[in-house]
Formats: C-alpha cells, structure tokens, sequence
C-alpha cells in the first residue's frame, strides 16, 4: 500500500524532508508518494505528515490563516503520524512561551525558542535515540529546548540532560533537523515504525469472551 505523506510547505526545509521520507520508504520496501501542504484540502488525504522547521511565528500563521492548522488537529486526533522538528516542534507544542505563535497542542510540551544559541551556535551531536541501535547524528540549528513534559509524553532522547526528542501519541518532535543528514532512520521510526504498529493492534483480534 502506498503511503501518502504531507509536508507542510508554508515554510522551512520542504524538499530536505521530502527527500528523507521517500529515502526512509526506500530502506523498509514501502511506496511513498509526497505532497506539499500549501493550502487547507491536503492534509485529510495524508496518511502521514511531516512539520518543518523554520520561523515559528510564521509558521504558525499561516498554518492558521489557511484553514491547515485545524486539519492537522484532526489528523492527530485520529492517531495518523506526525513528526515535527525545531519550528515544527514549537507549532506544535502545548506552549511556546511566546505569545506570536498560536499552538496547536499536538505536543504536551513547553518549549523554550533559539535556547540552544543563535545561527553562529548551530552544531553536530551523536544522540542515543530510544528505538534505534546506533547513535543519530542530531543537526542543532537555532534549536528550541523541551522546557516541560506531560505525563503521557515519552522522551526518545536527550543532550546535555534536557529532552531533544520526544513522542506524545503519534507525534514525533525534535529539537534538531533530521532531514538535513543522509541517515533517514528517524522519518522510519515516526512515520512507517509507527502506521506499522498501529495497524498490527487493529489487525489484532479481541479475545473471546468466556462464557
């Protein structure tokens, strides 16, 4: 079956995770089909999405101005994955800390923007991340902090002891850029690892009552 992912290209790296998505699909056998998210009427047709980094506030209004922004609520809702990074992450966060940027609360997290320095800071870390066997080679760019966590939210990885990567339901959200390295293991973990198991618990039968 094929997969139908959207990255939502109102801003931000689009092509770069387009790329990392189909090179993902490649490595598990999966056929994928990419589409851009400009305008609200794509995202119901998604079976999977994919929310980029760039500039927050931005970001967050057009995704609201469009009509794209309740779309994406809906589609988390109904348990289809997502993943967002840097940017992506703070859009979809419970709270930015900052009153420019409308949230979507797809995220029970509290992130803090550019906490990880400026342009001129941006660095290269080896992150252990839960659900893969090799360290990922984790791009930092003007990279917010998880603040805070939810109770139900699972941290997948950290650096310098502060969350860089956590999963909250079907979102997945980084602090860093996955797909700006060639290495497209965690497009597989948020998005295929993820339709895969949903699908094998639907697919499991309830057991027989007793009676």
């Amino acid at each position: 079956m094929t997969l139908t992912a959207g990255v939502v290209a109102v801003q931000g790296d689009v092509s770069e995770h387009a790329d990392a998505v189909r090179r993902a699909g490649e490595a598990c056998g999966r056929e994928t089909e990419v589409v851009e998210v400009r305008t609200a009427g794509t995202v119901p047709d998604c079976d999977a999405l994919l929310m980029p980094g760039g500039e927050s506030t931005t970001i967050s209004r057009l995704l609201w101005s469009e009509g794209i922004a309740e779309e994406i609520v809906d589609h988390v809702e109904a348990g289809k994955p997502v993943l967002a990074t840097c940017a992506g992450l703070i859009v979809a966060a419970a709270d930015a800390g900052d009153d420019r940027v409308r949230n979507l609360g797809a995220v029970d997290v509290t992130v803090e923007r550019n906490a990880f320095g400026r342009q001129k800071d941006s660095f290269e870390a080896p992150l252990d991340v839960s659900g893969l066997d090799d360290p990922f080679p984790a791009v930092f760019i003007r990279a917010p902090v998880i603040a805070d966590v939810g109770d139900d939210v699972e941290v997948l990885a950290e650096w310098d002891g502060r969350p860089v990567a956590v999963r909250d339901g079907p979102v997945v959200g980084t602090s860093f850029h996955p797909e700006l390295t060639p290495d497209a293991r965690l497009h597989d973990l948020a998005l295929f690892e993820a339709m895969d198991g949903a699908t094998h618990s639907e697919d499991r039968e309830e057991p027989t009552p007793d009676r």
